[in-house]
């Protein structure tokens, strides 16, 4: 499920390459989900590790993810 997530966010992903030759990515609907390094592919797989973290600091702080592409992996509290 998770994998499914971040897929779908990158998908989403927009990257540009700056005046000072790197590339800068980041996913509009993951605010704070950026990257910055030498490359595209480079840029890209920080991206993928900076959006995993991000997924798991949203879970350990309660956080509500954003649904995207219709992919919801909010956590559900039971009620007992």
């Amino acid at each position: 499920m998770i994998s499914s997530y971040v897929t779908a966010a990158l998908r989403h992903a927009r990257y540009e390459l700056m005046e000072n030759g790197r590339f800068y990515g980041s996913i509009p609907e993951c605010q704070g989900c950026w990257a910055e390094e030498a490359s595209l592919e480079a840029c890209r797989e920080e991206l993928i590790e900076v959006l995993e973290e991000w997924i798991a600091l949203a879970y350990k702080r309660g956080d509500q993810l954003p649904v995207i592409d219709g992919c919801d992996i909010n956590l559900v509290a039971e009620h007992v």
